[in-house]
């Protein structure tokens, strides 16, 4: 491992914009609002800060420190920590090998509604059966994945500095902007449905922002908290071996915690924005029933329709919000690819053209099956979890609900149990840098994340 080769961002604004560019992703624009309309608006905002200034905060430190410690990749980087821990390295590259392809995918649908905005097909984007129709088209899906995959793989190829670094840059500052141009504009929309019910941005935010514990149970309370944990791996891109290898990059004289701070304060931030430009303008167009649809019926649905609803500035208002998603998406997607090629090249001894040309073909090949799941290779099963699911969402769920909580309950193990959390604290405190959440570090890495994390696990799992 020739350590004294490795790239490193040239400063720390450039690993912040980089890593909150991996945080602000899909799971910010579709998820992130989806849930806090179904979990009482304001009650699933304070539990999500909450958890995501203690859970999140703690799992998020954990990663980036083991990453600038080792100054390895996730897949060696464990084995650098203790010897009999590498196999959760192993696992934490599993986990955006599986995500990668379906990630792009979805990126390419984001390409496709992109394209239809610019080219005068908002009202057709709009109309039933267009979503259904262009994803169990069989060649249209394929074509539009390659295209965001091959994007994604060109930056990787470019590097740390000169691709990573440089294209976070540009793409974050901008997509803050679209975001909140985009909710600003969302809190001044009025709507009047056929029945003659005038609807407002305003008691849209009403919805999103004021908690109500009305008709909730405990049960209910307990669900919120799983719902806000579980958008955390998103939201902060932990568990999956993305944040190791970018506190690898991390330059040793730079101050970790105040990056982490701000890491933690611009994902949040945006992913609260994100809500403040979507259920707003739902609720004005759909009412509460267009609040409850998630994912791909939001993002592709829902949206375009009310789009379609505000006339011409709806076009315009599509086109911006498609090219913020498109920013949000391929932050991400390089963010993920990143942690598989820097795997590659600590492990194998690969150059960085030869790795992001085997990933990018891996990846490519693999989106091609995902593609196809929604036609010629489509079928269904039932999940422990409830769902019904074909090839994406079996990848989703494997990844997402199952590895991702075992990476990281395995993590809370390793650092607080086996090297103890000194470990961590001293490599964030190692350039005189305070540390002001440390006796909130310590209980959270061995006691409190890992109960939580298993909890969820087995929520998951159906058992629970």
């Amino acid at each position: 491992m020739e350590n004294n080769k490795r790239t490193s961002f040239s400063g720390s604004i450039g690993f912040v914009l980089a890593a909150a560019g991996s945080a602000v992703g899909l799971g910010n624009i579709w998820r992130f609002p989806y849930l806090a309309a179904k979990d009482g608006g304001g009650l699933f905002l304070v539990i999500y800060v909450v958890l995501a200034l203690t859970f999140g905060f703690t799992l998020l430190t954990t990663e980036i420190a083991i990453g600038r410690k080792t100054k390895q990749s996730p897949l060696t980087a464990y084995e650098k920590v203790h010897p009999k821990f590498k196999w959760i390295g192993t696992l934490a590259c599993i986990v955006p090998m599986l995500i990668i392809p379906y990630y792009g995918a979805i990126g390419g649908w984001v390409v496709k509604y992109f394209v239809a905005f610019c080219t005068g097909g908002a009202s057709k984007a709009a109309s039933d059966g267009y979503f259904t129709g262009f994803i169990t088209a069989p060649v249209e899906p394929v074509i539009y994945m390659f295209i965001f995959l091959l994007a994604t793989s060109f930056i990787i190829y470019l590097g740390v500095d000169k691709g990573i670094e440089k294209v976070s840059k540009i793409l974050m500052p901008v997509l803050v902007v679209l975001v909140i141009g985009i909710a600003v504009f969302s809190l001044t929309i009025t709507h009047t449905d056929e029945t003659g019910t005038v609807r407002t941005g305003m008691e849209g935010l009403k919805i999103y922002l004021i908690p109500s514990l009305e008709g909730k149970t405990i049960k209910d309370v307990f669900i919120v908290v799983m719902d806000a944990m579980g958008q955390l791996f998103y939201s902060l891109s932990i568990a999956m071996g993305i944040m190791v290898a970018y506190g690898s990059y991390v330059r040793d004289d730079d101050n970790l915690m105040r990056s982490i701070n701000q890491i933690e304060i611009f994902d949040t931030a945006v992913a609260f924005f994100a809500g403040v430009m979507i259920i707003p303008a739902v609720f004005a167009f759909m009412g509460s029933e267009g609040l409850t649809s998630s994912g791909p019926g939001l993002m592709f649905i829902s949206l375009p329709k009310v789009f379609d609803e505000m006339g011409g500035v709806g076009t315009v208002i599509g086109i911006i919000f498609f090219i913020s998603v498109i920013f949000a998406a391929l932050t991400s997607c390089i963010s993920i690819m990143e942690a598989i090629v820097s795997s590659f090249m600590d492990r194998f001894n690969m150059s960085r053209k030869k790795a992001t040309i085997i990933e990018g073909l891996i990846a490519i090949g693999v989106g091609v099956i995902v593609c196809l799941g929604y036609n010629a290779l489509y079928f269904e099963v039932p999940l422990p979890n409830g769902a019904t699911a074909q090839i994406l969402d079996i990848m989703d769920y494997l990844s997402n609900n199952i590895l991702m909580p075992v990476v990281a309950i395995s993590t809370c193990i390793l650092i607080g149990w086996v090297v103890k959390s000194s470990y961590v604290i001293d490599e964030v405190t190692k350039t005189g840098a305070k540390f002001g959440r440390k006796q909130l570090y310590k209980v959270m890495i061995r006691f409190i994340a890992p109960v939580l994390l298993v909890i969820l696990l087995l929520e998951a799992l159906g058992i629970i």
